[in-house]
C-alpha cells in the first residue's frame, strides 16, 4: 500500500509539471530526495513510463490540431492548393525546431555530459532560479505573430531554446514559451507551438527509455504499480495542460515566477 501511494505520488507530480514551466525531471529529483531512496522505484524507468502517460495526454489535447497539421501536409503534397499551405510550412517549422534538440539530445547522451548534474539537486535550484528570471523578462509580453507569420527563423531560435532545457532542471514547456515570445508570437500561439514540439521530442524520449524498460526483468506487481504511475501521469497532464493555457492566454505567468524563485531558493538552502 506504502508502495502504491508513493507511485500515485510520483505519477502525479510527473503529470502536473510536465506542462507547466517549473521541470517535471527538476520536481522529480527534488522529491526523490526528500523521501529518500528506494529500492521500489527506479526513477529512470519512472521517468520513462510517466512521460508516456504525459505524451499520450498532450495527443489527445492536440488530437484535432495534429490531425489537421497531417491532413494539410499530405494535401499540399497531393495538390499544391494554397489553402494546406499555412499548415504544411507550419508542419515543416515544427521539424526544424526540433533538430536541434534531437542533435544534441544524442550528443549529450552518447558523450554523458550532464551525467554529474542529473542527480545534482542543487543544480536543480539553480536552474529553477533561471527559469524564474526568463519568466519574468516575458511575462507581460503579448505578441503579434500568429501560425501563418511565423518564419524559418523564428522555428529555429524557439528550437535553440528547446536546446536550452535539455539542462536538468530547465523546463523544456518554459524554454520554448519563453523562445517564441521573444519573437513576437501571441501567447496562444507560442503555447501551441511549444506543446506541438513536445510531441516529437517526447517520442524519441519514450522510444529510447523503452529499451532500458525491457531490459529491466520487472515484476507483475512492479509493472502494474509503474502502469498506475503512468494512468496518474496521464490525467494530471491533461489537467494541467488546460489550466495552463488559460494561464498563458491571460497572460499570468507571475505566478510560476514567484512559484520557481520560492522552491529554487528552499532547494538551494535546505537540500
Amino acid at each position: 500500500m506504502i508502495d502504491l501511494i508513493k507511485f500515485i505520488f510520483l505519477g502525479f507530480i510527473q503529470g502536473i509539471t510536465e506542462p507547466i514551466p517549473v521541470s517535471s525531471s527538476g520536481h522529480l529529483l527534488i522529491f526523490q530526495k526528500l523521501i529518500g531512496s528506494s529500492d521500489s522505484v527506479d526513477y529512470s524507468i519512472l521517468a520513462t513510463i510517466t512521460n508516456f502517460g504525459s505524451f499520450l495526454a498532450i495527443c489527445l489535447i492536440f488530437k484535432d490540431e495534429i490531425i489537421n497539421l497531417f491532413k494539410s501536409f499530405f494535401g499540399y503534397l497531393k495538390t499544391k492548393d494554397k489553402k494546406y499551405y499555412t499548415n504544411y510550412k507550419y508542419s515543416w517549422y515544427i521539424v526544424l525546431a526540433t533538430i536541434p534538440a534531437g542533435i544534441m539530445g544524442l550528443v549529450v547522451t552518447k558523450l554523458g555530459l550532464f551525467d554529474a548534474l542529473e542527480e545534482n539537486v542543487k543544480f536543480v535550484g539553480a536552474t529553477l532560479l533561471v527559469t524564474a528570471l526568463f519568466l519574468f523578462l516575458i511575462k507581460d509580453f503579448k505578441g503579434k505573430k500568429e501560425k501563418k507569420d511565423i518564419t524559418i527563423f523564428d522555428a529555429l531560435f524557439v528550437g535553440l531554446f528547446q536546446v536550452v532545457a535539455l539542462l536538468p532542471g530547465i523546463s523544456r514547456s518554459g524554454s520554448t514559451i519563453v523562445g517564441g515570445m521573444f519573437r513576437n508570437f501571441k501567447r496562444e500561439t507560442a503555447f501551441n507551438f511549444s506543446f506541438l514540439l513536445y510531441i516529437p521530442i517526447s517520442v524519441a524520449t519514450t522510444l529510447l527509455g523503452f529499451k532500458d524498460l525491457f531490459d529491466a526483468n520487472l515484476s507483475i506487481n512492479m509493472i502494474c504499480l509503474y502502469l498506475v504511475s503512468m494512468i496518474v501521469a496521464f490525467i494530471f497532464t491533461y489537467i494541467g495542460t488546460k489550466w495552463f493555457k488559460n494561464v498563458v492566454k491571460e497572460g499570468k505567468l507571475i505566478y510560476f515566477v514567484y512559484y520557481c524563485l520560492i522552491v529554487g531558493l528552499l532547494v538551494l538552502i535546505f537540500l
